[in-house]
Parts: C-alpha cells; sequence; structure tokens
C-alpha cells in the first residue's frame, strides 16, 4: 500500500517505521514546509493519508485531501467543530474519512469497558462521576480527544449526567475534567466514580506512541478501497 503521512513529527516518524515494517511504501511526506506538495502526483497516487498535525491545520488538509480524492486517516484532535464538514463531504463528495479520538486497541477496549460501567453504574445515583487526564507538555488540546470520547461514552449511559466540563462541575449534571500537561507522558486516562462509602475506578495508561501508531496503520489497511466516515467501530465491531 502506498501512503502519504501529514505531519512528521513523533508520531509521523513512528507510523513510518510500522509502515515499512508491516510492508508498506511512504511515497509522500507533507510537513509545514512543504505544504505544496498536496499538489504532487506522489501525493495524489496515494492509497490513504495518514494525518497527524496540529488542531489548527487539521481541517485544511483534510480539504486539500479531499480535493486529491486521497483518503484519510485522521489522527489529530480538537477540531471537531468542523465534523459536519467532513461527514458532508464523505456522505455528498464521495470521499473516505477514518475518524478516531484514539488509535490504540487498548483505549478502544477502555472505551467499551467505560460504556459497560457507566451503564452499570446508572442504577446507583450515589455516586458521583468525574475524569483525569495526563498529556506530554506539548498536547495543545485539552481536554484530549480521548477524555472528551470517554465523557461522552458516560452520557450516553447515565441518565443524571448530561454534559462535561473542563475542570469544574457546574451542575449535578455535569462531568468535570481535569487535565494535567507534564513532561512527556503519552497518555492517561481515569474514570473516578465516588460515593460516601467508596471509590470505583478504571484508567488506561499509555507506555508509548507504538500502539497509537500501529492502529493507524491498521485503520489505513482498513480504509483502502472503502467509502464514506469510518470510526473504530467498523474495524473493530466492539
Amino acid at each position: 500500500m502506498n501512503i502519504a503521512l501529514i505531519g512528521y513529527g513523533k508520531m509521523g516518524h513512528e507510523i513510518e517505521q510500522i509502515a515499512f515494517s508491516r510492508g508498506h511504501k511512504i511515497i509522500s511526506i507533507i510537513d509545514v514546509n512543504n505544504i505544496a506538495d498536496f499538489d504532487s502526483p506522489e501525493f495524489k497516487s496515494a492509497d490513504v493519508a495518514i494525518e497527524f498535525s496540529t488542531p489548527d491545520s487539521a481541517i485544511e488538509n483534510y480539504r486539500k485531501c479531499f480535493a486529491a480524492n486521497v483518503p484519510v486517516v485522521a489522527g489529530t484532535t480538537g477540531w471537531l467543530d468542523h465534523m459536519d464538514e467532513v461527514k458532508k463531504a464523505c456522505a455528498e463528495g464521495g470521499q473516505t474519512f477514518f475518524y478516531a479520538s484514539n488509535y490504540s486497541l487498548g483505549v478502544n477496549i477502555f472505551f467499551a469497558m467505560n460504556k459497560y460501567l457507566a451503564r452499570m453504574m446508572n442504577n446507583y445515583p450515589d455516586y458521583s462521576v468525574r475524569m483525569e487526564e495526563t498529556h506530554h507538555i506539548h498536547k495543545l488540546d485539552a481536554p484530549s480527544g480521548t477524555a472528551i470520547t470517554l465523557a461522552e461514552g458516560i452520557i450516553e449511559n447515565i441518565d443524571r449526567k448530561e454534559s462535561w466540563n473542563l475542570e469544574t462541575e457546574n451542575s449535578p449534571k455535569d462531568i468535570a475534567i481535569h487535565c494535567i500537561r507534564e513532561g512527556e507522558i503519552p497518555g492517561i486516562h481515569e474514570i473516578i466514580y465516588e460515593s460516601e462509602v467508596d471509590t470505583i475506578s478504571i484508567k488506561h495508561d499509555s507506555k508509548n506512541r507504538k500502539g497509537l501508531a500501529l492502529g493507524a496503520v491498521i485503520a489505513a489497511e482498513f480504509a483502502k478501497g472503502k467509502k464514506g466516515f469510518l470510526t473504530m467501530n467498523d474495524m473493530l465491531n466492539f
């Protein structure tokens, strides 16, 4: 498979190595210094583009991929206010877009566990619920896309919760998400249920970026030849 990389930071380098190990070719690498290469024959001939850039550049990168009819595996978070535009491009423009807030297999298992636990805790209103997430100092968005997905999974399954808020619980219907940015931590997410008598928590702790990179490459393999808006649920069928 011929892959284009958009964003060539630490994640881009990790994806490159895993793609090579799985027999793929990297035929185009686009970073901040060569944006014009979106118009190159090499980029336009890619089977799929894997994009890990920054929140402020992501949506424009996706538009350029759509213009070149190159399927996208999107790894950037913090741009979700443009999601309707992306879904419209897939539904009406015949584009291919794979979105996940986190590509780690372990995190997606954690997503499923979170929803299962939330369904159970729906019956126990004496428990409050809050979240904590920790990432490296280079991460620009807060809360993380993973934290938002976890919060949405709780809201879907606990009737007394309707929204999330950064740092504070403004009403009993809110979930507070506490965000920490320190060091080079790849990512820690914890869901905490607490009552007057005990605490129940589940946590996922990423050891490195390899799980994210591997999941992104597997998503690219899955997206090749498909059309429409795709997610990890389509690929993993949890």
